[in-house]
């Protein structure tokens, strides 16, 4: 009987921690110092870097900014107008760390290290779960008062890379749950191909007007042809600057990225599964190389927006209770 290998292991990437995951012909790398990061997933026989990673050179404006490599977790996620959290008649103040807009952006675990919890591999899957537990001694309980954990949980096996993450409110008042992954997917992401060989499909729905500031005026926009193409038969990640906002809409069941390259034959599917219900999606000014498709919770700015909470994703965890969800990343060949 043939046996996979399989192997969980503490390393290094780039002169940095990581805990690294091998399962067969797939490896996968996360940076538990920076943001719990899953930095690297890789098919190494065929030679696949799926998602962005940083040059050496770039090594360290990517630890002093550790967004736009890999699978960064956002809590709370993009952007509050004056840095502004208003909840339970009680008003949260966020540093405004966007001074082109004035708000907010992007919380407070990207870049704060994670505890592993736990890190092993059997003949099924290689696996790692890190945690990051807030209680009033915490840096983060400062700016958000609540005592939670999340656990964030990857594994790797003959069905791709699952990620799974659980939000507990471990307190005694009701906390907001808010979360994104601005997940950073190389394309091409294949030895000798190029950009213009990738088409991606997404289930956007309608797409979010926002101001001048990034921030949704509660309207939609009328899509493009070229948006309309992105949820149906495909266009480029790149075919036009993308800095927008989407209500996710599930298809056949499923809430999902896939991005095809038509050389190799061979289709990403980042399913995100249909707990986010928006959608991100960013592509550096339409710059061929990686773009970001980003899974949301909730509306950007969702506290402020005066829509209904089950349109915007604004709900609240009560004492005890526990959100998750999962996802995948995976290959199908098209050959």
């Amino acid at each position: 009987m043939v046996t996979t290998e399989s192997n969980a292991y503490e390393g290094l990437y780039q002169g940095e921690r990581a805990i690294w995951l091998t399962y067969g012909r797939y490896e996968a790398a996360v940076l538990p110092e920076i943001g719990g990061n899953l930095i690297a997933f890789r098919d190494t026989d065929k030679q696949y870097r799926f998602l962005h990673e940083p040059t050496p050179e770039e090594m360290e404006s990517f630890k002093e900014k550790p967004i736009i490599h890999g699978i960064p977790v956002l809590f709370p996620p993009n952007r509050y107008e004056d840095g502004k959290f208003p909840w339970n008649g009680k008003c949260y103040e966020f540093p405004v760390n966007e001074p082109s807009t004035g708000n907010h952006l992007h919380g407070f675990l990207h870049n704060i290290p994670w505890s592993v919890e736990h890190f092993g591999a059997d003949k099924a899957a290689s696996r790692v779960t890190l945690v990051q537990k807030v209680d009033a001694e915490h840096p983060v309980y400062r700016y958000f008062p609540h005592e939670f954990t999340i656990r964030l949980s990857y594994t790797l096996s003959e069905l791709g890379l699952q990620q799974q993450v659980a939000v507990r409110n471990d307190g005694g008042e009701s906390m907001p749950c808010l979360l994104a992954f601005h997940t950073s997917i190389n394309a091409p992401f294949a030895t000798g191909s190029t950009a213009a060989d990738y088409r991606f499909t997404m289930t956007t729905g309608q797409r979010w007007e926002l101001n001048e500031r990034m921030l949704p005026t509660g309207r939609y926009q009328e899509l493009t042809p070229d948006e309309e193409r992105m949820k149906s038969t495909g266009i480029s990640p790149f075919f036009e600057a993308m800095d927008n906002h989407y209500t996710a809409v599930p298809q056949q069941g499923r809430n999902r990225m896939e991005l095809t390259d038509t050389r190799a034959g061979v289709t990403l599917v980042y399913d995100v599964g249909t707990a986010f219900k928006h959608w991100m999606i960013w592509n550096n000014n339409a710059t061929e190389g990686f773009f970001c498709p980003e899974p949301q919770i909730n509306l950007v700015n969702a506290p402020s927006v005066q829509l209904p909470s089950e349109q915007i994703g604004l709900f609240a965890l009560e004492p005890g209770e526990i959100w998750e969800a999962s996802g995948r990343l995976y290959c199908i060949s098209r050959a």
